[in-house]
């Protein structure tokens, strides 16, 4: 494969997931207006149960199908690809239809442990409704998915990204269509209009799908004339295929859930904690503003670190084959500086500009922006665990991430209902975070034990970047309580947009150049972004 086909397909590949990203990241705008708070907890009630299902249900399949059929093509061995392609296929229909079953089957069974029937608004059938009306996505998302990993095994990344834009296009325009003739058209009921949207994923996934086709039709002929070009010197049996597979899959499939196990320990946990704590009549609103409107918010600075992650393993793969702890300590050095260097400032920023931040996506409420500012830092905890999960598959040891997933897990179930009952919503996000703190520490701790990996630089570049970070947050405060003498982002959202955008303008501008000025962003970056201090030295040699 040509370096410039190769750099096209990624930037192909990369575009589709940032737009269909952002296009997930805004539509919470008009759906959180059209719902409110009673229909975000709703929404997140059936949501979370289905990604749990979805990913049991691809097994991570997809992604290693992609990887399978390109080292075979690259043999000139297209019908060993082919031939897991086909089985895929099969494996994923009924893979698929049995989550759906299962989920379907099981909703009245979650349901009464996901609310209290005394103090919550949704009941015990509203939540099978929304669970059920969202499962059906499962039968056609895992055949969805495994497409799209062939068609990347043959370097083809247009039909991905362009059946993840249209997925979620179709998915978007749906659920919004959806919900306003529901509930502004025909007056229905929130619960008519929640299932609707989580019945939107099965919808959008029916569009990618017809994408993926429309491409495999185009391009029949193609593909029959690589099996034609078959050299037929390899055979590989289906079982052999897959326990390969899965063996370097499954650890990333635990990883891949992470997020949505925690939610779904707070799904279980929260609102019964709450009702406990006298506190069950507010449950369902505190609920909706963690688990969903500043969840979405928080996870911005982690989609960084998550495709920067991804672009990891072949360079830390490299290093670590070759026995070079010159280039793993360059490289990891590079990750961990460019990964806090990016999420620092941003979760700072972010906690400094809570309330007009929050009141912007949504509407001004005290809960939202107190939740903001306390949910914000574990931005970093998530973004570390998505890059040292991914350092670990580069140096062979990912079935430590299933360890250290576990043991987060675990603290998180320990202390959840305890700190909830003390602090309510707060406790829910010290618990994620002391559940993820754990797993982090494990994983760089494995890292560290084999690699001999020293952390010392890290951490002296990292304080300095805290330092840099606090002028930052400095200038952020003076230059929000300077518009706040005119402007109140309590008033309205596009008071809280100009407020936000103001505070974001100057922290951006500040941080950029203390760091361009003390040369960390030459450091980190290249020489070529040092111009500020060659002029410096320019002239003082002239």
């Amino acid at each position: 494969m040509s370096t410039s086909k190769l750099l096209r397909g990624t930037f192909i590949l990369t575009a589709g997931v940032m737009i269909s990203r952002l296009l997930g990241l805004f539509y919470v705008i008009p759906f959180y207006h059209l719902v409110g708070e009673r229909g975000g907890a709703l929404y997140g009630y059936g949501y979370v149960p289905y990604q749990i299902f979805l990913s049991l249900a691809t097994a991570g399949l997809p992604v290693a199908v992609s990887k399978f059929v390109s080292k075979y093509n690259a043999l000139e061995e297209y019908r060993v690809g082919y031939k897991l392609f086909r089985s895929g296929l099969v494996l994923m229909l009924a893979s698929g239809l049995l989550s759906w079953l299962i989920l379907y089957g099981l909703a009245p069974v979650l349901a009464p442990h996901v609310v209290d029937e005394e103090t919550n608004v949704n009941s015990v059938e509203d939540v099978v409704t929304v669970i059920r009306a969202v499962s059906f996505a499962l039968i056609v998302v895992p055949v969805m998915s495994l497409i799209r990993g062939f068609f990347q095994g043959h370097e083809s990344m247009g039909p991905t990204a362009l059946s993840q834009v249209i997925e979620q296009i179709v998915r978007i325009v749906f659920l919004l269509g959806a919900c306003y003739v529901i509930l502004r058209v025909w007056d229905g009921s929130i619960v008519a209009a929640v299932s609707a949207a989580t019945f939107a994923a099965f919808v959008g996934a029916a569009g990618g799908l017809v994408v993926l086709l429309v491409y495999w039709w185009k391009r029949r002929r193609h593909l029959r004339s690589l099996l034609e070009q078959d050299r037929g010197q390899v055979s590989v049996t289906l079982p052999a295929m897959y326990k390969e597979l899965l063996l370097s899959s499954i650890p990333f499939v635990f990883v891949g859930l992470s997020m949505s196990l925690y939610q779904l320990i707070d799904q279980f946990t929260f609102n019964h904690a709450m009702a406990a704590a006298g506190r069950g009549s507010i449950s369902e609103h505190a609920y909706s503003v963690f688990n969903m409107w500043a969840q979405k918010l928080v996870i911005i600075p982690v989609t960084l670190a998550t495709s920067f992650s991804l672009a990891l393993i072949p360079t830390i793969t490299k290093a670590h084959v070759e026995q070079n702890r010159k280039a793993m300590r360059q490289y990891l050095n590079q990750t961990f500086q460019v990964l806090m260097f990016l999420t620092l400032p941003a979760v700072v920023g972010m906690a400094v500009l809570a309330g007009p931040m929050y009141s912007s996506f949504y509407s001004y409420d005290p809960l939202g922006e107190q939740v903001l500012r306390w949910y914000a830092p574990a931005a970093i905890l998530y973004a570390l665990f998505s890059v040292t999960a991914a350092i670990m598959q580069g140096i062979n040891q990912q079935r430590f991430t299933v360890i250290s997933l576990a043991a987060g897990l675990l603290v998180k179930l320990s202390l959840n209902t305890l700190f909830i009952t003390q602090w309510a919503t707060i406790g829910a996000i010290v618990a994620t975070m002391a559940g993820y703190f754990v797993s982090v520490a494990f994983n760089l701790w494995i890292i560290q034990r084999h690699t001999r990996y020293r952390y010392r630089f890290v951490i002296r570049r990292t304080a300095f970047m805290a330092i840099l970070t606090a002028v930052m947050s400095a200038a952020v405060m003076a230059v929000a309580a300077l518009v706040g003498r005119w402007i109140d982002y309590r008033d309205g959202t596009a008071e809280s947009v100009f407020v936000a955008a103001t505070g974001v303008a100057a922290g951006a501008a500040v941080y950029l150049f203390l760091s361009i000025r003390s040369g960390l962003f030459a450091a980190l970056f290249g020489d070529r972004f040092a111009f500020w201090r060659r002029r410096k030295e320019s002239k003082a040699v002239s």
